[in-house]
């Protein structure tokens, strides 16, 4: 990077910026412990998933081995006497995996979608990944339980059927479901499409690269009172933006990022009405990665299947960015496979030259298996996929939620969450949301108006002449030791700041509100000498 300046710094997106202070911090380090309240990645993991894992690999490690091979081994497959193996192996390994792992085994709940003993040696042939992932979609001992996952957490037991791709979590899902719609003429290079906001930043990034120069309408979500609590929600003036019609398609976080707080049910019935009078060919795209942070969560895809796409990751709610493990979600006989019924011929016989190597019946592939093709270029269709083991995974953190423990363990999810909110707000001053659609995975403070109601409008009019977010967020990492990120770029305000409560200790936010209070008196003690 360039000799930092003021501009540049003011440039840089809000991902950037946090990633240069946080290198510059480390340089200088003056001693103080360095608070990084800016990036969302969870400081908790799902232990008890985590090992059945591991345990199941073991397992199935000892299955591949046989008599002839000193240092190599064979595949899975079929053996007699399996099934008591694997208990006696469980046994032979007390602790909470392979008390999980029993669970699973005897559990009455048809959440495997096959006979147990065939599930489990397509499992024990996964997690070894000893063969390419066929169905290249998701495996068909895995489609099961994440399905049933799905259902239970995002969308309210529904009995819609739909189909999901496995993908290399919820940015892979983002880039390909972009990419299909625009390479099936559901999407054209400068398109309208609206985005409901604030949102995370790469879906107002996205939208300006040269190959999309999509038309953004912006429906603002604004700070507004339920239930006598704060709460970010969308006006009705702003949801009515979605009856234009010559609006493709509208992409939404929700919960959302930064504000963190779920729509509200009257703004869904309103988006339903919408769809069912003035706009039924309306494409809607929901990233539910933060619905599991909130008590009761409705998808929108629950709602309105038939119009929705929905991607999950499972990186936050389980501690597992690393893994890169998410979903795409869509109903069978969705609107884009309707829309692209509908396409004028010209396109049909392009779209049929397109995947003519993956059907005898290109115009039959349903929209979900293009999003397969095209996610390998079409021409490696065959060797696309999720690797296994990382569909195992997935699998198994779903099973984990689908069981007793699941429900104690996001009870215990939340409740750090909110410790950590009420901490925050607590040593701020300021009061705490509605719980009911908040995640308290982040939260996002209004600067300005915060300065405003605690050191009053002559500072606050001062602050925002004289200084700017980018260099308050600098000056607070230099000096204090504390990163945050400007949310500006995620749609909210220009002094809106994005602080996450997921990745520090919990007794770290009253220090993390105690920093920005002494920064800020710092900022004002030198205003007031100047004003004297």
């Amino acid at each position: 990077m360039p000799i930092a300046t003021e501009k540049n710094l003011e440039e840089l997106s809000p991902f950037e910026l946090s990633l240069f202070l946080e290198k510059k911090v480390h340089e200088e380090n003056k001693g103080k412990n360095l608070l990084n309240a800016g990036r969302g990645n969870p400081n908790w993991t799902a232990p008890t998933p985590r090992e059945a894992f591991f345990l199941l690999g073991q397992f199935a490690t000892q299955e591949t081995l046989h008599d002839n091979g000193e240092l190599t081994a064979g595949m899975i497959t079929a053996k007699e006497g399996r099934s008591q193996r694997f208990i006696d192996f469980l046994t032979a390994h007390p602790g909470k995996g392979s008390n999980f792992l029993k669970k699973v085994w005897y559990s009455d709940n048809n959440y495997l979608g096959l006979p147990k003993e065939d599930w489990l040696t397509e499992m024990l042939d996964h997690i070894i990944g000893d063969n390419y992932p066929n169905p290249v979609r998701c495996l068909t001992a895995c489609e099961g339980p994440i399905k049933a996952y799905l259902n239970q957490e995002l969308f309210a037991d529904s009995t819609i059927p739909f189909d999901i791709f496995a993908v290399e979590g919820g940015t892979a899902g983002i880039c390909y479901m972009f990419d299909t719609l625009m390479n099936n003429f559901l999407l054209h290079q400068g398109d309208k499409i609206a985005l409901m906001l604030p949102t995370f930043a790469p879906y107002l990034e996205i939208p300006e690269l040269p190959q999309y120069d999509f038309d953004v309408v912006k429906i603002q979500a604004q700070q507004t009172v339920l239930d006598g609590k704060s709460s970010y929600q969308f006006p009705d003036s702003e949801i009515n933006k979605l009856r234009d019609t010559t609006i493709k398609a509208v992409f939404v976080v929700n919960p959302s990022n930064p504000t963190a707080n779920a729509i509200c049910q009257p703004t869904i019935d309103l988006i339903k009405e919408i769809v069912a009078t003035d706009h039924k060919d309306l494409m809607i795209l929901t990233d539910d990665v933060y619905g599991t942070f909130v008590p009761t969560f409705k998808s929108l895809f629950a709602e309105l299947p038939y119009n929705t796409a929905c991607i999950y990751s499972y990186s936050k709610y389980f501690g597992a960015t690393g893994w890169r493990v998410g979903t795409i979600a869509v109903a069978r006989d969705s609107i884009f496979d309707q829309l692209i019924a509908k396409l004028p011929d010209e396109s049909t016989a392009k779209l049929a030259a397109r995947y003519a190597s993956v059907s005898s019946d290109p115009g039959s592939i349903p929209f979900i298996d293009r999003i397969v093709a095209d996610s390998r270029d079409v021409a490696l269709n065959h060797a696309a996929g999720l690797s296994s083991p990382q569909q195992v995974m997935m699998t198994l953190f779903s099973l984990y939620s689908l069981m007793d423990e699941g429900q104690a363990y996001k009870d215990e999810v939340m409740a750090i969450c909110h410790e950590r909110e009420k901490l925050l707000f607590h040593t701020l001053g300021l009061e705490e949301p509605l719980a009911s659609l908040d995640t308290a995975y982040y939260c996002e403070i209004d600067f300005e108006e915060w300065v405003r109601k605690r050191y009053g409008q002559a500072f606050a009019t001062y602050l925002k002449k004289s200084w700017t977010v980018t260099k308050i967020l600098t000056i607070l990492a230099e000096k204090e030791q504390l990163m945050l990120l400007k949310a500006n770029a995620f749609g909210s305000g220009e002094w809106a700041v994005r602080v996450s409560l997921a990745n520090l200790s919990t007794n770290q936010y009253a220090e993390v509100g105690e920093r920005i209070i002494h920064l800020t008196e710092s900022i004002r003690d030198e205003w007031l000498k100047e004003t004297k």
